[in-house]
């Protein structure tokens, strides 16, 4: 495995990233400073998560130079007018205090409002501006990027979506797959929602290879061709989820971890594409 992902325009990304949901104030620069210090160099954000600003400080802080920070944040369903977009892009980059972003997503496709084509026109502009290298969409699913793609010409370079073994989204990550787009995952480990990390299966595994259940998840994204988004408070955590790169799964028990799916039912907080209305 190689030590990044290459994106459809030659873009490279690390293997992990870092999330930054929940992580707030004072408390979360020192957090995003000690991920950095750690060797995290992809941070994801988003307007709706009310904390860019944070985000922008703890890389002003960091010794670490700003091109070797990959900064992740999203377009909020609010301002998925085109107007609105663009200028709901540039005062993302104000409050984080960047000249660009690395990557930038549309965090819903909101159909019901069917404004997402013309949301994406506006990172197509943004992109040719300078202001975003990669773009990308969250939550679309195959008709949602075949619409954009079709619109605009221009295919996704990510997709960030939810995926963890009870809700693994296979058929969604090889429909990306299929067009190019790399597939993020957020929700990795599946949040506080469900048992996840208590699973026998994950468990059993973890003691197999000398491992956390986490660590067997994560590894489990990148052995199917998906970028784990992931999120840790602690140093502890932080290194333990990096920590995933001297073994590799057992088709047999990739295939394990792919029987753990529960379909509709496994989703952390039933966030139906077609259905949510982002912060409505």
């Amino acid at each position: 495995m190689e030590n990044y992902f290459t994106l459809n325009n030659g873009s490279r990304l690390p293997l992990i990233g870092f999330g930054t949901v929940n992580i707030k104030g004072a408390k979360g620069v020192t957090t995003i400073q000690n991920a950095l210090n750690n060797g995290y160099r992809q941070l994801d954000t988003s307007t709706n998560y009310q904390n860019e600003g944070m985000v922008g400080e703890a890389i002003r802080r960091s010794s670490i130079p700003r091109e070797d920070i990959l900064v992740t944040s999203k377009l909020p369903g609010a301002n998925h007018e085109y107007d609105k977009a663009i200028d709901a892009i540039q005062e993302s980059l104000y409050r984080l205090g960047l000249d660009y972003f690395d990557n930038y997503l549309i965090h819903w496709p909101l159909p019901k409002q069917d404004h997402y084509v013309e949301a994406w026109q506006a990172l197509v502009d943004a992109q040719k501006w300078g202001l975003i290298k990669n773009i990308g969409v969250s939550n679309f699913y195959p008709e949602h990027l075949d619409r954009i793609i079709e619109a605009t010409g221009v295919t996704p370079q990510i997709n960030q979506i939810e995926r963890h073994p009870y809700f693994n989204h296979n058929e969604i990550v090889k429909a990306n797959q299929d067009r190019g787009i790399l597939v993020e995952s957020w929700s990795t480990l599946g949040r506080k929602l469900n048992d996840l990390m208590e699973n026998e299966t994950l468990q059993a595994l973890g003691k197999k290879y000398g491992k956390t259940p986490g660590q067997i998840v994560i590894r489990w994204n990148l052995e199917n061709g998906v970028q784990p988004i992931v999120k840790a408070n602690s140093n502890r955590h932080q290194l333990e989820n990096l920590d995933v790169f001297d073994f590799e799964l057992d088709s047999d028990d990739i295939k394990q971890i792919d029987a753990l799916d529960k379909g509709e039912a496994g989703r952390v907080e039933g966030q139906h594409p077609n259905e949510y209305e982002e912060f409505d």
